[in-house]
């Protein structure tokens, strides 16, 4: 099998397989392009001249480069066509007849030193080689969508796959200038396998209705910076695909986190699996559009405006990042804040912080000295909580620590006037626990800003059984008004972001303690196949294990699903004291500073 696979035969013209096609071609492979459609087909060529079009108006190729990419493809209706091909790379839909019969086809058309490779996601590459006539020739090559962009190739090998068939594609990958993992063989591998848990929870929280399509997905996008929504991802993969992939993700690993979503079958089964149907979670133009329209589940944009009560100066109870970071928002959005620590040089510190924050960003020329000074100016230190007397919302950013928050709580019902809010930024803890300790218990919200806050547009506002409707509308007022984008959600544990984004970091764990894939590896697959700004193991070590092993107790507690129980790796690394980076190791070593 020491071959340049010079030639290669795709199975499947699809959106996939004209996507690898276009990769092939361009990278100097001759490409025989099959399917039974001729219009699919047709499709594909007219996809890659348009594609390579473009790349001559934007002066990436020349016409005659164009000229030979297209030469370099040609398509079939006849697997027959397959004959000449050093690899073949199936992408038929994800049917284990289906392919298997296509398998079994090749087997009495290429050559035994061909490879064979199936783009499958989620069905057993193992039981596709132990049927073919030559097991060890067979192996997945699993691009990512759009496969023109999208750098990641997961390289799957069963036991019976000979390492040089692994070596050959690897080296194929590399040389189409992709970055290829190896994994083994189980559903989802190690992207999808990560991916598929996020987005059937992100489903389930839908369909209890905990919160509206739009929130979830602005809360995925802006409070972790991934450039898709869990529900348009889902709508753009294909919901009748993803439920395929669960299914057997399941059959593996009978994690209740990968039995499908009820809502995943009730939409498939009624053909609204997404963008390709032009419905799905959203309603999109037509068919195959990436437009969404207007449907019945649409919230109003005017309605839910005004009812508020007016908010002219507020207090911030803390004196560490996320406090700093919320007055400063605060104040740059023209209110007056009190900012109140134990003792007046904390506080003093705090604002001192902010005052390099502010001038950080007068030096980038993101606003003028004189904004700066303003901006400082409305900011009044003080040493205890009774400055908060007069303020009109108070929002305490101290430990994340029950009783330290309700001591707290029980403080501001005594000293803050009547009709003052009270939010609590906790990201894990009951808000009603807080709202309990008061004696007004309709004025206590959350507001769940995220970490920086000056940077980060996010707020998540819970709000609990006994919130008033006017707090509610308040507090969603001047989340607007500082420049943040409120997404509602209920008191739950997680809120919406924690709630999908530490299941998906518990299973990245459990995968390393499993040996299936490294940590490299693993932040690759995400970063380059899902589109995610940090690798899951990178992201812990910033948060903090420790941080992020009380989120996962937290969730485990009130769900009670054992797929939520914290992987012991986690827990062995926190009580080792390994704590990421600002310990200066975590699961990764950091120079200390």
């Amino acid at each position: 099998m020491d071959t340049p696979l010079h030639t290669v035969a795709v199975v499947g013209l699809g959106t996939m397989g004209t996507g690898i096609a276009d990769v092939l071609t361009r990278a100097g492979r001759e490409v025989i392009g099959i399917d039974i459609s001729e219009q699919a087909a047709r499709r594909a060529v007219a996809s890659l001249e348009a594609s390579t079009a473009r790349a001559v108006a934007r002066e990436r190729i020349t016409e005659e480069e164009r000229r030979d990419i297209l030469a370099r493809f040609r398509t079939f209706t006849d697997l027959q066509a397959a004959a000449d091909a050093e690899l073949v790379i199936e992408v038929v839909p994800e049917s284990y007849e289906l392919k298997q019969q296509v398998f079994a086809a090749l087997d009495a058309v290429v050559a035994p030193t061909a490879i064979l490779a199936t783009g499958t996601n989620a069905l057993s590459v193992t039981r596709l080689a132990a049927e073919s006539a030559h097991p060890e020739r067979v192996l997945g090559l699993h691009f990512f969508n759009p496969a023109p962009a999208m750098k990641l190739v997961e390289v799957v090998s069963s036991v019976l796959t000979a390492p040089p068939a692994v070596d050959a594609v690897t080296q194929l990958a590399l040389d189409l200038g992709k970055e290829p993992v190896a994994v083994g063989d189980r559903p989802g591998f190690v992207a999808d396998g990560l991916l598929f848990g996020y987005l059937n929870q992100a489903a389930a929280m839908y369909e209890s209705k905990y919160a509206s399509r739009e929130d979830i997905d602005a809360a995925m996008k802006l409070g972790c910076g991934l450039p898709m929504g869990p529900l348009e991802l889902l709508d753009l993969i294909g919901i009748d695909t993803a439920r395929t992939v669960l299914e057997a993700m399941y059959s593996d690993s009978h994690d209740r986190l990968h039995a499908p979503a009820p809502i995943l079958g009730q939409l498939a089964e009624a053909g609204l699996t997404g963008r390709k149907a032009g419905r799905g979670f959203y309603t999109y133009e037509t068919p195959g559009s990436a437009t969404v329209v207007a449907d019945g589940q649409t919230p109003d944009t005017i309605a839910g405006t005004g009812g508020g009560r007016e908010i002219r100066s507020v207090g911030v109870a803390g004196s560490g990042t996320m406090a700093s970071g919320i007055a400063e928002v605060f104040a740059k959005a023209g209110y007056d804040v009190v900012l109140a620590a134990r003792g007046l040089e904390k506080a003093e510190t705090a604002k001192s912080r902010i005052a390099k924050s502010l001038s950080r960003s007068v030096d980038k020329g993101r606003m003028t000295a004189g904004a700066r000074d303003e901006t400082l100016a409305r900011i009044t230190p003080a040493g205890a909580l009774e400055a908060f007397a007069e303020v009109d919302l108070a929002v305490e950013a101290v430990a994340e620590d029950l009783g330290v928050k309700q001591q707290l709580f029980a403080s501001l019902d005594k000293i803050c006037k009547p009709g003052a809010v009270l939010a609590t930024t906790t990201s894990s803890l009951p808000v009603v626990a807080c709202a309990r300790a008061t004696s007004r218990p309709q004025d206590v919200i959350g507001m769940h800003f995220f970490n920086p806050a000056p940077a980060m547009k996010l707020v998540e506002v819970v709000r609990t059984v006994l919130t008033s409707d006017e707090v509610h509308a308040t507090v969603r007022q001047v989340t607007a008004k500082i420049r943040k984008h409120p997404v509602d959600c209920g008191d739950r544990a997680g809120f919406i972001v924690n709630a999908l984004l530490f299941p998906y970091l518990n299973n990245a764990i459990k995968m390393v303690q499993e040996h299936y894939a490294t940590l490299d590896d693993i932040d690759a697959a995400m970063k380059l196949g899902g589109g995610y700004p940090m690798g899951p193991f990178e992201l812990l070590d910033v948060v903090g294990l420790d941080v992020s092993l009380a989120i996962e107790k937290v969730l485990h507690a009130e769900f009670r699903d054992p797929g939520l129980a914290p992987a012991p790796l986690l827990e062995h690394l926190v009580a080792a004291g390994c704590l990421g980076r600002k310990t200066g190791r975590g699961f990764r070593e950091y120079a200390r500073r």
